[in-house]
This record gives C-alpha cells, sequence and structure tokens, in this order.
C-alpha cells in the first residue's frame, strides 16, 4: 500500500458541524462589509462532508471573515487574542455570524478558534504569567524566611501549583522552543478529542517540515473524532488526503480539486522554473 493511500481520513469521522447557510434579509441589512464581499453576498449553504475542509483562495476573497463568523456563531473558544464576542473591531464578524445559520449533526463545545497570528501573543501571555508566579513564590519565600518549612511550602503551594500545570500542560516553556516548535507543541497540548478547531493560516510559523508534521497531527485528531475548517495558501496543508477543498476566488463559493488550484500551479510552476519569475528583478 503506498503511503498516500495508508495516510487517507478514515470514513467513519465524526462530522460535528453538517453545514453552514446565510439566512438572506432585505433592505440596508445587507450593504457594506462584510455583505459586500461576492462570496458572502452570494452564500447560500455549505455543507461539511470531510473531518477536514479547507478555505483556499487569495488575499482579501473572504476566507478569514467567513471563519471568524463561524466561530463567532459556534461561540468557539478564542485562543491568542480577544473574544470575538468582545472584540470591538469585528462588530461586522459579529453582524454576519447572526445572520449564519449552523446545522449539527452533533453540537460540541469542545475545540476552538486559533489565527497564527495571535499564537505568538498568547505565548508572551504565558512566559509573563510564568514570570509572575515565579516572582510571587520568591516573595513567599522571603516573607515566611526563618519560619516552619510547612509554612513556607503552604505559602508558596498556590504559585508552585499553577506552575506545575503550565509545565504539565506545554513541557518546557512555549517560548523556549522556536516558532514553529511551540505552535505544534501548544496546538498538541490543548487538543481535545471531539471538537471542532477553526484554524486561520496555520501555516504561519512552520517550515514545510513542520507542515508535514501538522498534516500528521490532523490525521491522528481527525481519528478521534476532530473535525477542522482550516483557511490556508498553503499547497502542502492543502493536500492533505480525503480533505473538501472550498475556493473562494469567485462567488459562489465552489468545491475544487487540488490538481486545479492556483496556488498548487503557480507554486509548481515557480519551483520547475524560478528564473521565468524571477529574470525581472
Amino acid at each position: 500500500m503506498s503511503r498516500r493511500a495508508s495516510f487517507t481520513s478514515p470514513a467513519a469521522a465524526m462530522i460535528h458541524l453538517r453545514s453552514v447557510g446565510l439566512v438572506k434579509l432585505g433592505g440596508h441589512a445587507t450593504d457594506g462589509f462584510p455583505f459586500d464581499v461576492p462570496v458572502i453576498r452570494a452564500l447560500e449553504t455549505l455543507e461539511f462532508s470531510a473531518p477536514v475542509t479547507f478555505f483556499v483562495g487569495e488575499n482579501g476573497s473572504g476566507k478569514s471573515t467567513l471563519l471568524e463568523a463561524i466561530a463567532s456563531a459556534a461561540d468557539s473558544i478564542t485562543v491568542g487574542s480577544e473574544n470575538i464576542a468582545r472584540d470591538p473591531s469585528l462588530a461586522p464578524i459579529r453582524a454576519l455570524a447572526k445572520r449564519l445559520k449552523l446545522i449539527w449533526q452533533k453540537r460540541t463545545k469542545k475545540g476552538f478558534f486559533l489565527r497564527a497570528e495571535d499564537f505568538f501573543g498568547y505565548a508572551r501571555r504565558l512566559a509573563r504569567m510564568r514570570a509572575e508566579l515565579e516572582q510571587e513564590a520568591s516573595e513567599a519565600e522571603s516573607e515566611y524566611k526563618g519560619r516552619s518549612e510547612t509554612a513556607l511550602a503552604l505559602a508558596r503551594m498556590p504559585y508552585m501549583r499553577e506552575l506545575h500545570a503550565l509545565k504539565t500542560q506545554y513541557g518546557r516553556e512555549l517560548g523556549d522552543y522556536s516558532h514553529g516548535e511551540s505552535f505544534l507543541s501548544f496546538f498538541q497540548a490543548r487538543f481535545v478529542p471531539g471538537g471542532l478547531y477553526l484554524l486561520d493560516e496555520p501555516e504561519a510559523p512552520l517550515s514545510p517540515l513542520r507542515q508535514l508534521a501538522f498534516l500528521f497531527m490532523l490525521k491522528q485528531m481527525s481519528e478521534q473524532d476532530a473535525q477542522f475548517i482550516i483557511a490556508t495558501h498553503s499547497p502542502i496543508i492543502m493536500a492533505f488526503p480525503g480533505a473538501t477543498i472550498l475556493s473562494f476566488d469567485h462567488a459562489p463559493i465552489q468545491p475544487a480539486a487540488y490538481q486545479e488550484l492556483e496556488h498548487v500551479a503557480i507554486t509548481r510552476a515557480f519551483l520547475n522554473n524560478p528564473e521565468q519569475y524571477l529574470k525581472h528583478l
């Protein structure tokens, strides 16, 4: 059996979110962003039939906009940034979310929404949290100096418990890893089976080799009843076998074959003949 054949997603994998539809309204309710984005304006119903679905398209095509709106409508936990429900800059996304109709096969509250661009801020916050806990533990030790070992242990216990929890979940500090390593470590640590995971451009911190590692993580996680909807520009990631690819380059959104994607064609052509593309620089 070939490597590709053995890497196919299981047919019996769970699909939590079956479809997303846009409730049509008339008048000024459809004016302005994001309702003037062609794929949003033309949206009727998107069906999700595979455990992994990719949103693919040029910058500004609407894939991240729709992904954020799905996350808001599904009340997904937002990792790495302010929750969509509280972020004032995402009011247009919330307006779109209120117009989305989500059909579930099995409603799940597990999983999260993650933009790769927000991950590093999250890692920095964890580092600050760790430093603050270590400082507070040190201050408790100074304050209880000269008292019994029991009193000192009790004073330090809350801080050491939190530090132990961080180490148990993430191993060594995320900031000690490379960007790609820390992203994969974080993703694996926060994964819970049976969840819906909405990821926006997860390839951003990942080298080509790390993107391959991410694919194998997708395979393992989809076998644990996880569903993924991923906006991506990466020809490596979107090659995941058995995935559904939805193109946002033209309205309405349409299923697309991997070999027919512009991302794939341009990458292949460039790698085959980079001089052709670079000769005018």
